[in-house]
Parts: C-alpha cells; sequence; structure tokens
C-alpha cells in the first residue's frame, strides 16, 4: 500500500519543482528586463491594454481639439480679456501662442506618447532645449498672423455685402479662434512633412547617383 502511495507523492513533488522553477525563472526575466532585452511590441498590442472603454477618439483627433482648447484659452484670457491696440494684441497673443505650444501643449503631448517621439510628428518644432522656445515664439507670430488673415478674408466680403465696411460679421471669439488655430497648426505640420519628403528623396537621389 505505501508503494502505491509513494508514485503519486513523487509525481506531486516533481510537478512543485517544476512548477517553483517556472515561477522563480518568470520572476528573475521580469527584474531583468529593460528595453535591450524585451521583445518589440507593436502599437496595436499596446492599444489592447491601454483602452479602457469602448467609447475612442482617434490620436490624432485627440491632439486636434486639446490644440483648439490650448489657442482658445489664449484667445480668452489675451483678446478677449484685455483691451490693448490691436497690433500689441496680435503681437502678444503670438508670443504668447508660441510660449504656450512650446512650455504645455508640446510637454502635454509628449506625456501623451506610448512610445518616444511617437507624437514629434505632431509638433512643428520638436528640439528640446532653450532654442525651442524662441522657435515656438516665432511660430506663435505666424500662427496668429494666419489666424488673423482668416478672419480678414471672411469679414471683408461680408462687410462689402452687408454696405457697412465697419461691420464685424464674425467676431473673434475662443471656439473659432482654437478652430482656426488648430487648421493652421496642421496645414503647416502637412507642409513641412511634405518638404521634408521632398529633400529626403532628393538627397536619396544624390546618393545613389554616386
Amino acid at each position: 500500500m505505501a508503494k502505491k502511495n509513494a508514485a503519486p507523492a513523487r509525481e506531486e513533488k516533481r510537478a512543485a519543482a517544476e512548477y517553483y522553477k517556472l515561477n522563480t525563472k518568470a520572476v528573475e526575466d521580469l527584474i531583468s528586463a529593460d528595453e535591450s532585452n524585451s521583445p518589440p511590441v507593436s502599437e496595436e498590442e499596446l492599444r489592447k491594454y491601454t483602452k479602457v472603454s469602448k467609447f475612442h477618439l482617434a490620436d490624432w483627433l485627440k491632439i486636434a481639439l486639446i490644440k483648439a482648447w490650448f489657442a482658445g484659452a489664449v484667445c480668452f484670457f489675451l483678446i478677449m480679456g484685455t483691451s490693448m491696440h490691436i497690433s500689441d494684441q496680435i503681437l502678444v497673443t503670438g508670443i504668447a501662442l508660441g510660449f504656450v505650444w512650446d512650455l504645455l501643449l508640446n510637454n502635454l503631448l509628449r506625456f501623451m506618447e506610448k512610445t518616444p517621439g511617437a507624437n514629434d510628428r505632431w509638433i512643428f518644432f520638436a528640439q528640446k532645449g532653450y532654442i525651442s522656445l524662441p522657435l515656438n515664439a516665432l511660430y506663435g507670430l505666424v500662427l496668429i498672423t494666419c489666424v488673423v488673415m482668416t478672419y480678414e478674408a471672411i469679414n471683408t466680403p461680408l462687410s462689402v455685402l452687408a454696405g457697412d465696411p465697419t461691420k464685424v460679421s464674425l467676431p473673434v471669439e475662443p471656439v473659432l479662434f482654437g478652430v482656426f488655430t488648430m487648421a493652421w497648426d496642421s496645414l503647416l505640420l502637412l507642409i513641412k512633412r511634405v518638404l521634408k519628403s521632398i529633400v529626403s528623396d532628393a538627397k536619396k537621389q544624390v546618393r545613389s547617383g554616386k
């Protein structure tokens, strides 16, 4: 009877030993894991574990809404909340927009990245360091100039049709200001990508010609 019970006991001990080895190896692998010895994981696989609800916005749409919100906030505080001369207002708002893009928006986009550098394509000046602030200040001035031109392109023909050159049919307010700023930012990013692609293709042709 003792011999019959000995065999199952040995099997249980062997199974327990194997289970312990597997768990010990799993813990060691987890402790020693880093970027050099971890297998690559696709973005689709990452989405399975990062998605928390059925309602999901595409990344580009989330980024567009965030940009529109930040631009609208700048409009609310600096255009609607101040009474400067129009030229000073445009200058201050443009610089402030660039500062917000550099210090708040771009850092938020980097924080949202699933992998390092994944959101750089949504940032016009992705450089880090002190140089990024003056570059984005200039970029803010470009954006505000484009937005002002958009309002003028809409209001000028409407005022002519109304027969009153001083009439402003579309006043500046945060929502549309944010949408216009986001739209111009997207267009400038697209132009940047196209130009980079053209330059890259030209360099490849030069190298292949050699």
